[in-house]
């Protein structure tokens, strides 16, 4: 706050973190997180004696990269206030399309093109209606998460897709260096691009802006539609390239992929620091994670801990990193007011 004269000016700063106790008393959200990952990390090393192998760490990373790339064009999303339940179908929709090509013989840089331009359409689609058409992105989302996969439903049936070319395997299973993989290298590529977005650009402010109040964004000359249409088209974006990557990595086509990859990307997210309600929240949180998740994951696994335990896990994860925030302001503005 400055003094002018007899005006008195009052600078406010829009916060990309959120203020709970719980982030001071550990310094920061990202800080927690860190220290929640060196502790799966340690514990995931003591119960199996396979765990701590290079190539098995390697594997680990297929566990969570595909969804984190599409989790930081959502964590972009949901700080603005909007949320788009419809990447998994748009993963299956943008992996029918490119199974559909290959039997047309189409060769891995139009499968390549034709997987990112579905997942253009997808977001555009979404984008047009939540950002044009005024309707709230939740609904959409859901109608067009069925309309999605229903259309690879009803494109492939109980069949699949398959005879992918030889070189199209690489962005799923290829490897750049030893055990560090194309996907972790994307990975990571992505991770910063969208750091540098959020963090360092004056798209990424307005983001925060229309987050926390989008009217007050409005009348400060932000073009909260533009910006929400921009978002829609980087989850279909993130969608798509996903596609590629999961559609390589397995070899085939199913209308059932991706399926339920929709709460462990939002678990991922909001695990990550972003508030559920818009307006914060880090990429460098999501990042952490990422990781976090991948190796929750990834230590069940080697313990032969069922599929369905793991959805129960992620599920009760979801609800706890929503509501912790919530308990811990709400118990803040308590001692506050008493």
């Amino acid at each position: 706050m400055s003094t002018t004269g007899s005006e008195t000016i009052v600078r406010r700063q829009i916060p990309d973190r959120l203020d709970t106790p719980l982030k001071r008393a550990f310094g920061s959200w990202e800080m927690l997180l860190f220290a929640v990952a060196i502790a799966i990390f340690i514990a995931n090393s003591l119960a199996s004696p396979y765990f701590l192998n290079a190539w098995n760490l390697s594997d680990a990373t297929f566990n969570f990269t595909e969804k984190a790339m599409i989790a930081f064009a959502m964590a972009l999303l949901i700080i603005a206030g909007e949320i788009d339940l419809s990447v998994a179908a748009i993963i299956a929709l943008a992996s029918t399309a490119m199974g559909f090509a290959v039997q047309m013989g189409v060769s891995t840089p139009g499968l390549v093109a034709i997987g990112i331009t579905t997942g253009l359409a997808c977001g555009a689609f979404n984008g047009l209606l939540v950002a044009v058409f005024k309707l709230p992105s939740i609904v959409v989302t859901i109608g067009t998460m069925s309309l999605f996969r229903g259309i690879s439903y009803l494109v492939l049936g109980d069949q699949a897709f398959g005879k992918y070319p030889a070189d199209f395997a690489f962005f799923g299973q290829g490897y750049v260096f030893w055990v560090i993989s194309f996907e972790f290298v994307l990975f990571l590529i992505v991770a910063a691009i969208f750091g540098v977005i959020l963090h360092a650009t004056n798209f990424g402010r307005q983001v925060y802006v229309i987050g926390n109040n989008p009217l007050a964004a409005r009348f400060s000359g932000i073009p909260v539609e533009r910006v929400k249409f921009k978002l829609f088209l980087l989850t279909g974006l993130m969608s798509g390239i996903a596609a590629i990557c999961l559609t390589s990595r397995l070899g085939s086509t199913r209308p059932s992929i991706a399926q339920g990859w929709e709460l462990e990307v939002v678990t991922m997210v909001v695990l990550g620091g972003v508030s559920i309600l818009g307006g914060s929240g880090t990429i460098l949180g999501v990042f952490i994670a990422a990781f976090v998740m991948g190796l929750v994951t990834f230590g069940l696994g080697l313990l032969n801990v069922p599929g369905i335990v793991m959805s129960i896990f992620i599920g009760l994860l979801l609800i706890i990193t929503i509501a912790l925030p919530i308990i811990a302001r709400r118990i803040k503005h308590a001692r506050s007011a008493g």
